[in-house]
Formats: structure tokens, C-alpha cells, sequence
């Protein structure tokens, strides 16, 4: 078997000694070449070059957008390409695809699990949720394996990316404070979204939608975060919609999903399961996120559902 190892050095929790150990073990199953990245995207050029090229399978060794961009790159010529096997060894702070999915988010477990994994053989194959934008921030083509939203959540991405090119470190302290911070501009610029699914809607003056392509949405610190309890890898995207943004409405539904393990109800919240696409326009341009990673200003996505598109070891 041919492998490519894909690390992301500048990963949260990404070590030279971690990357080493995970090599070693690799090389002693699998013929091993190894990439570091070097420039935002070269994950995703290094995973498409493999699949040019033949390989069995790539691991990536980073957060979840190290996964994200290998993802792409594996898909590049789309799902039904033949693309390479996934593997993952978590690296980042979330590891959201890593826990979705039931493997280690801990490295040095993960690693046995893949190490398994190829020994005996195992995988399944996950659907995908895939973005096509336009608008500001340009036209936008991408695959995402677990959340992607516009409004809120993209802004809170593109503030702890502007803290993190400052030096400091992402947090759940960090993601918490700049939630806050976007929250306050969000009521003041109270942007309206239309918001379209099959066979319903439009739904107007939306405040804010999250797209869930599995469960959990996200985890802060080792708590998962749920809004879509009953999606997953084997069925269609999920949609959490807020019709409102107003302080009562926030705190209940954030008590609610802090405190419990999800399926949150109630006033000003449309909520779907299993969906084919979900389609949201905006007469405004409003942040863009995809697992975490922020794709710019849009006024027109669509999200939709790719059943089975990717084979991971498992």
C-alpha cells in the first residue's frame, strides 16, 4: 500500500515528535512518503497530486481544516474519481471529523486505530456536504465533512482567525469571548437571510443558519455540542435556523445545548433533518464558514448533500 502522510505543523496540539512517532508507525506497515504544509491549501494540492498519482491512501495529521483541504483535494476531480482512502490522526483542538466519525481524538490512540485500520483492512464510505457560493468574497466551490453556516458562527470564525494571527492560541476561552464579541455586531447589523429546502419554504428574515452534515456540530472542550442530533455520515444535511437573535432567545437555546445532550425546540427556530440541499440568500453580503475554516463574504449559497462520496479507514 502506498501512503501519503499530510502534517500540518502549525496544528494546535501538532508536535515534531508526535509527527516522528506517527511515521515510524506507518512506514513499518505502508510504503510512506510524508508532506509538511508550507502555504494555506498545499494540503489539498499535496492530496490531489496523490490521487494523480495512485496512492491508497493519505493521512492527514492536523485539525479539521488539514482534513478539510486534504478532503478537497482528494475530491478535486469530484466523488466518483477514485480518489484515495482517508486517514486520520487528530492534531488540532476540536478534531470534530475525527470524533464524528467514533475514532480517537487523542493522536497517539488515533494512530493505533489507523495502524488497524490497515492491518485488517477496514473503512466505510461518509457522505459529504459540498458549498457552492457566490457573491464579495468571490464564487466559492468546496466540500465540507461536518458543519458549515452562514451569519454568526462564520463571524465568530473570522474574529479567532484574526486572534490567531496575532500569536494567540485557539481556545474554548477564545471561541467563547469572540462569540460574544460577534454576537453584539450581529444585533447591530441584523442581516435577513432567505432560506430555501425542498418541497418548503422560502423561509424569510432568517438571522442566522447552520448546516450540520453529522453529529456533533462542534465540541467545546470535551463537551459535544448538538443541534442536529439525528444527522449523520449515512443520511442528508441537517439545517438549525434562528428567526431570531434577541438575549432570551439566545441564552434559552444555548442553556439548552450546554446543558443537554441536544435536540433543542421551541420558538423562532426552524430545524430539519435529512435535507438534499438547503439553499440561503442574503441582500447583503454576510460571513461564509466551512468546518471552521472562513471562505469570505457570499449573498447566495447553496449547501447539498453527497451520499457516500469518501472512503475513510476506520
Amino acid at each position: 500500500m502506498r501512503a501519503l502522510l499530510v502534517v500540518n505543523p502549525q496544528a494546535t496540539t501538532t508536535t515534531p515528535a508526535g509527527r516522528d512517532v506517527l511515521a515510524h508507525a506507518l512506514a513499518s506497515e505502508v510504503k510512506l512518503d510524508t508532506v509538511q504544509t508550507a502555504y494555506r491549501g498545499h494540503a489539498a494540492d499535496a492530496a490531489a497530486q496523490a490521487a494523480v498519482e495512485g496512492y491508497d491512501l493519505v493521512v492527514a495529521h492536523g485539525g479539521d481544516g488539514t482534513v478539510n483541504e486534504v478532503v478537497n483535494g482528494l475530491l478535486r476531480d469530484g466523488a466518483g474519481s477514485g480518489a484515495p482512502m482517508l486517514g486520520v490522526v487528530p492534531g488540532g483542538s476540536a478534531n470534530v471529523f475525527a470524533g464524528a466519525l467514533g475514532l480517537p481524538r487523542d493522536p497517539v490512540e488515533a494512530t493505533y486505530r489507523l495502524l488497524q485500520a490497515i492491518e485488517h483492512g477496514t473503512s466505510r464510505r461518509v457522505g459529504l456536504g459540498r458549498v457552492a457560493s457566490a457573491g464579495a468574497g468571490g464564487d466559492h466551490d468546496r466540500w465540507f465533512t461536518f458543519n458549515a453556516g452562514v451569519g454568526w458562527d462564520a463571524d465568530v470564525v473570522a474574529g479567532v482567525e484574526q486572534e490567531r494571527a496575532k500569536g494567540r492560541e485557539a481556545s474554548p476561552l477564545l471561541y467563547a469571548r469572540t462569540a460574544l464579541t460577534s454576537y453584539a455586531t450581529q444585533r447591530r447589523r441584523n442581516p435577513e437571510l432567505t432560506v430555501q429546502i425542498p418541497d418548503e419554504g422560502p423561509f424569510e428574515q432568517v438571522r442566522l443558519a447552520f448546516v450540520s452534515n453529522t453529529d456533533p456540530w462542534t465540541y467545546l472542550g470535551d463537551k459535544a455540542i448538538r443541534l442536529n442530533p439525528s444527522t449523520s455520515f449515512d443520511a442528508g444535511l441537517g439545517l438549525f435556523a434562528l428567526l431570531g437573535l434577541g438575549l432570551p432567545t439566545i441564552l434559552r437555546y444555548l442553556a439548552h445545548l450546554l446543558a443537554t445532550d441536544g435536540n433543542p425546540r421551541g420558538e423562532n427556530l426552524l430545524r430539519r433533518d435529512d435535507v438534499e440541499y438547503v439553499r440561503v440568500t442574503s441582500k447583503e453580503p454576510v460571513n461564509l464558514q466551512v468546518d471552521g475554516d472562513l471562505l469570505g463574504a457570499c449573498t447566495e449559497v447553496e449547501f447539498t448533500s453527497a451520499p457516500g462520496a469518501l472512503t475513510v479507514a476506520v
